[in-house]
């Protein structure tokens, strides 16, 4: 049962009951279309295609589906870019150990000295940082630099592609957590509307009508 349903069963036990109630409120529609004049054999219908379509459209459907899809993604791009960031700082280290304010200032100005901590920790967002600040700092020149030092020119390029792409998996998650969250709210108004009105249509049924809910 999910978050603020008006019920204390399983989606499944109450649309499956309503479903019986619905029927069983058509096949006595003769006589309780004397009760009230609403209680008609269009409404009887109606009733039971919006709880078919319900069913339809809501139970098995898993709605976290795409924000987990979402996140395997994401997941997917951040373990080779953390390899690749934490392998480039390795080679930094090796290649200028013999000029340490030299390293330290290109770790400064590539934003490892900023976020690779809270990258080493799982910090996504300090791994954008980290990876748009690597991206917009690592000129020509500098990229010359580090290269002439023996680093493979393809680690750099691959660590700039990072940044956009894992910019929009990490977007992608967003919308979906989002989206997770507005159909988890339409299931429930939906599902707290057909249980309402299946509740306030039996109480008003006369005590010699039984609907065998």
């Amino acid at each position: 049962m999910g978050k603020n349903r008006n019920y204390n069963c399983s989606d499944v036990d109450m649309t499956m009951t309503s479903k019986t109630v619905a029927e069983s409120f058509k096949a006595y529609i003769s006589e309780l279309s004397g009760v009230r004049t609403d209680w008609t054999e269009s409404y009887a219908d109606n009733l039971i295609t919006r709880i078919d379509n319900a069913i339809d459209k809501y139970l098995g459907v898993d709605a976290k589906k795409g924000l987990r899809e979402a996140t395997a993604s994401l997941t997917a791009i951040q373990v080779p870019a953390k390899r690749d960031v934490s392998f480039f700082k390795t080679q930094i280290d090796d290649d200028f150990k013999k000029e340490p304010a030299r390293r330290d200032e290109i770790l400064r100005t590539l934003g490892f000295s900023k976020y690779l901590k809270a990258v080493q920790k799982g910090n996504q967002e300090a791994l954008i940082q980290l990876l748009y600040t690597f991206k917009t700092n690592v000129n020509g020149s500098l990229k010359a630099e580090i290269t002439g030092k023996g680093m493979n020119v393809s680690l750099i390029d691959n660590s700039n592609e990072y940044a956009d792409t894992f910019s929009s998996a990490n977007v992608s998650q967003e919308y979906n957590k989002e989206a997770t969250r507005e159909i988890t709210k339409e299931v429930t108004e939906v599902f707290n509307a057909i249980y309402d009105e299946i509740i306030v249509s039996v109480k008003r049924l006369p005590v010699t009508i039984s609907t065998n809910p």
